[in-house]
């Protein structure tokens, strides 16, 4: 300012001239300040965000967020899948014996039946006439017969005393004969008419569940109808039906042979829930040369009804268990030139590569013969950005929540 009142123009057109310029100075010296205050305000905000440095000069990473699970230890079942099928052990039609009307029916659709349980009555008048029948028949026989037995008797003491030829007795004699062939007769009457007053009482040949009605109460059954009153089959135990390929066929024999019991596990078409438990009951006597598959029938309790006929499901046939062995999920296994390997959690916060030695992967589960112990943690996600001694933020799985610490050796 000194400066600028010590060449003070003379002229006008001097005085207009250095009023210009000192305006231009005053907004010159206005647009530094406030570049100088902006970088200042910039450089403050953007330290927030540049990583800090350490004491000894080196810069520190932020940690990483990762998600990692322990080491299981426990009983790896290995297993033999296929499709099957639930078969019952036996399916019957329930079909009169006899013709009639059906008067009763005393079971409910659905309902579990027992063997000789009454199921259905049919009209037993006809049969009851026909006992009676057979019984006056043989009442008049059976006196026949002893009428003839005395004309026997008589005409031998004659024949001893030679007062009548013996032709007569031998006719009396074929005449007792007949009588009691008669007797027989009507006696085999009697038993038909009792038992076919047995079958207008029709009872469930086996247990199980029976199905719908097909026949309503007032109609005219026969001994030859093909749809039956009803069908039943039974439910405890069931089987199931199910294919493996040809070439699991010598282990599982192999098994069968040292008399192994092996379980067998039923799951649904998702193969998410399991079913039922069994146990493998054959193996069928030939190959399908068309799929190369061999059929196996497993036998189940299905105290619960958890399997129904014609249902389909997924068979596990467990050939072996492994014991005490160590199991992570496929996702924490990682794989690159030097082999198959995990990150592991180290106490410090750390992720370790450990190369590890995988089995076979099952169930969502893979076996792991060496390289790890149980309880260890190992990454299963964003195992992607470490490498050998990153610093991590672990989390559990499917949640933000910090996982459990550990102290490992």
């Amino acid at each position: 300012m000194t400066l600028l009142k010590e060449i003070q123009p003379s002229t006008t057109q001097e005085r207009k001239r250095f009023r210009l310029f000192q305006n231009r100075w005053w907004i010159g010296a206005i647009i530094v300040c406030l570049l100088v205050l902006g970088a200042v305000m910039f450089f403050a905000k953007g330290g927030q965000n540049v990583p800090r440095v350490a004491p000894q000069g080196h810069m520190t990473a932020p940690a990483i967020p990762i998600v990692a699970v322990a080491v299981k230890k426990g009983d790896f079942s290995v297993y033999l899948s296929g499709l099957g099928a639930v078969t019952a052990l036996a399916t019957v039609t329930v079909n009169s014996r006899v013709d009639g009307e059906l008067i009763n029916v005393l079971f409910r659709e659905g309902q579990i039946v027992s063997k000789g349980e009454l199921l259905a009555e049919i009209d037993t008048r006809p049969f009851e006439v026909q006992l009676l029948q057979a019984q006056g028949a043989l009442a008049r026989d059976q006196a026949l017969l002893e009428n003839a037995k005395l004309d026997l008797k008589r005409y031998q003491d004659l024949v001893k005393k030679d007062l009548i030829a013996t032709q007569l007795l031998d006719t009396q004699d074929s005449l007792v004969h007949q009588y009691e062939g008669a007797v027989k007769t009507d006696q085999g009457q009697i038993d038909n008419a009792k038992l076919q007053l047995v079958y207008a009482h029709i009872t469930a040949p086996i247990s199980g569940r029976i199905g719908l009605r097909r026949v309503d109460p007032g109609n005219i059954v026969h001994a030859t109808d093909t749809g039956g009153v009803a069908v039943i089959t039974q439910m405890q135990p069931i089987s199931v039906i199910f294919s493996l390929p040809e070439d699991n066929l010598t282990q599982v024999l192999g098994k069968l042979r040292s008399g192994a019991k092996l379980t067998v596990e039923a799951y649904d078409r998702d193969q998410k829930q399991k079913l039922a438990t069994g146990t493998l009951l054959t193996v069928d006597n030939q190959i399908d040369p068309s799929t190369g598959t061999v059929k196996l029938k497993a036998l189940f309790p299905n105290r619960n009804d958890e399997l129904f006929p014609n249902q389909f499901v997924n068979a596990r046939l467990i050939i072996d268990v492994k014991h005490n062995a160590l199991m992570v999920p496929p996702e924490a296994i990682q794989r690159g030139p030097q082999g198959t390997f995990v990150y592991v959690v180290k106490s410090d916060q750390t992720a370790a590569l450990r190369p590890i030695t995988q089995g076979i992967v099952q169930e969502g589960t893979s076996l792991i013969t060496s390289g790890l112990t149980a309880g260890e943690l190992v990454v299963v996600d964003g195992a992607d950005r470490l490498h050998d001694g990153s610093k991590v933020e672990v989390s559990a799985p499917n949640s933000g929540e910090p996982a459990p610490q550990r102290q490992y050796k």
